[in-house]
């Protein structure tokens, strides 16, 4: 599937089966998401991939929704932003990075046919207890990764002319 084709199939799988994935589609995964652009490319990122089995009950204090641990995985993107390049004006970009790789690592699992669902709406504070974080690393974003258990859903977007603006606002 080309780039285009998988941005416009890729949604948000919320119903995985509990077939597992096979580690050369997972380090593909994992590459698309180390070869990422970020700024000055410092890198400010880790990937933490968490195995399902056996954590579903200690995974469930970061996020509730059942279906976050039935796949077989869950990877974390984490910042560390004591490596992230700042602008001029003071602003870090280990956020803007972060969010970059996963944008890469669910388009590449998309592609692969695997499921993911950014998870943004997590507990900070259990994040740093089950993953262990160390101070000054930030947890961003989480996604399942498996095999959806059901077929593409229709994608609700605003057409693109009350997104777009040429010139100036």
């Amino acid at each position: 599937m080309d780039v285009v084709a998988t941005i416009a199939e890729r949604y948000s799988v919320r119903k995985y089966t509990a077939e597992p994935v096979d580690e050369a589609t997972l380090h593909t995964v994992l590459e698309s998401a180390r070869l990422a652009p970020t700024a000055d490319n410092r890198q400010p990122f880790q990937l933490i991939v968490i195995h399902t089995e056996g954590r579903k009950q200690e995974l469930a204090r970061i996020y509730r929704a059942r279906w976050f641990t039935q796949p077989p995985l869950v990877i974390a993107v984490v910042a560390v932003p004591d490596n992230a390049w700042v602008r001029m004006d003071g602003k870090p970009y280990h956020e803007v990075d972060a969010t970059i790789v996963m944008d890469h690592l669910i388009l590449a699992a998309a592609s692969l046919g695997l499921g993911t669902c950014w998870v943004a709406d997590f507990d900070p504070a259990a994040a740093r207890e089950v993953l262990g974080l160390p101070d000054g690393v930030e947890p961003i974003a989480f996604t399942p990764l498996g095999h959806p258990d059901r077929p593409p859903t229709r994608k609700r977007r605003k057409p693109l002319e009350q997104l777009v603006r040429y010139e100036r606002w």
